[in-house]
């Protein structure tokens, strides 16, 4: 027996044999709306996995000293020295700073805003997708739910012997429990991530936002500093 297999939830059904319903048995229990949920917690679950390798990649690659030393040697309008250093880099409030000190003869805030537009793309990719998920998949339960009834309504108003219906009508609310707590679940589980996603985006937001304000600060304080102050 395997390890899904020996997973019993018990709390929710049995076969008809009375032994535990296994994930495999509940799948097809669920009849065919199962096939989209599971499809949806594929998605979900891909979109997580890439998004915590490129947050810890990113996390990896944060070097706030750098950033400072760059900021520092803007002060001393030694822009040369702070785009040496911003190039070793690979920090992406580094890479902004890089962009933007390159292009500052021509548009120091548009060359910000078109590279700091391009790296909090980066965050926010695959958020919509998991959102999508999370709205989706109980929808998808709440569907599964409609079926199992109407397949339950169906065999009750047959007219016949009840006990010889009696297989179709649990089929009908296994459906519909088993559809809508999986779309449940799924909805539940990836929010967790997609808040986490949420939060850091916002974060690197803020760490461009501050960036942003300490450059054009220092840009301006050197501009008017005396020249025996530098």
């Amino acid at each position: 027996m395997t390890i899904i297999e020996s997973l019993p939830l018990a709390f929710l059904l049995k076969n008809p044999d009375n032994s535990d319903m296994s994930l495999m048995d509940l799948f097809i229990a669920g009849k065919q709306i199962m096939w989209p949920i599971l499809f949806l917690s594929f998605v979900g679950l891909t979109v997580v996995i890439e998004r915590l390798i490129f947050m810890m990649r990113e996390n990896g690659n944060r070097e706030h000293e750098v950033v400072e030393k760059m900021l520092e040697s803007v002060e001393r309008r030694d822009i040369d020295g702070a785009l040496a250093i911003g190039k070793k880099s690979k920090d992406f409030i580094a890479r902004i700073l890089v962009y933007s000190l390159t292009n500052k003869e021509y548009s120091l805030s548009n060359a910000f805003v078109r590279a700091s537009g391009q790296e909090l793309a980066r965050f926010s990719q695959g958020v919509a997708t998991l959102d999508t998920v999370i709205t989706a998949a109980p929808l998808l339960g709440l569907l599964g739910t409609v079926t199992g009834m109407m397949r339950t309504f169906g065999a009750l108003g047959g007219g016949g012997n009840l006990a010889a219906a009696a297989n179709s009508i649990t089929g009908g609310v296994a459906e519909a429990l088993i559809a809508t707590a999986c779309g449940l679940l799924i909805a539940v589980t990836a929010l967790i991530p997609y808040n986490i996603l949420n939060a850091r985006a916002e974060r690197a937001k803020q760490e461009v936002a501050d960036a942003s304000h300490a450059l054009e600060i220092l840009l301006k304080k050197s501009e008017t500093m005396p020249p025996f102050a530098r």
